[in-house]
């Protein structure tokens, strides 16, 4: 089966050329993701097992796309997502990350963001879900936001117009008024 038969509008995509890192302690999980991702047409999934594997296997490998479960033993998903995002040594610091885990609440989907995770997906995993999610890094990529505390994609998904306040950011025209 591939991604054009679930029918959520990938048809044009051809997912064969996608070289996706899955990292998660339980082989089943890794397994089971895997599974799914060869549904939609991936041919190139490397998996890893902890965190230092997954790192190891990023500088062997130019991976277009991580999925990462958030609790593991020594380096969390959490930990790896900061490591990739910010160590000197990271071999892809602009790789989307997608943080699997079945931690959703408010604290946890915000702390994946301000790791440095593009997007987030709940356990139990579904092929709907991780699609729309991959559809997502694909058809929104999000630039990327260089702080004193924060690299990574941008936090900001949607203009909240009920907000009546000053612009702070520097590329918004309204900031620069704001600042003057």
């Amino acid at each position: 089966m591939r991604g054009e038969d679930y029918g959520y509008g990938m048809s044009g995509y051809r997912f064969e050329r996608l070289k996706i890192l899955v990292v998660d302690d339980n082989p089943h999980m890794r397994s089971l993701v895997a599974a799914v991702l060869q549904a939609f047409g991936v041919t190139q999934i490397y998996e890893a097992a902890d965190g230092q594997d997954a790192l190891d296997r990023l500088r062997t490998t130019a991976c277009d796309l991580a999925v990462v479960d958030w609790v593991m033993p020594g380096m969390s998903g959490l930990d790896l997502t900061k490591a990739i995002r910010n160590s000197p040594t990271s071999p892809n610091p602009f790789i989307p990350i997608i943080m699997l885990t079945g931690h959703t609440s408010l604290d946890h989907v915000e702390a994946a963001r301000d790791a440095g995770a593009t997007e987030f997906l709940a356990k139990p995993v579904s092929a709907k879900g991780l699609m729309v999610r991959m559809q997502a890094v694909i058809e929104h990529p999000r630039p990327f936001v260089r702080t004193e505390v924060y690299f990574g994609p941008c936090r900001l998904r949607r203009r909240d117009h009920i907000y009546d306040g000053p612009e702070r950011r520097a590329e918004d025209p309204g900031a620069q008024l704001a600042r003057a």
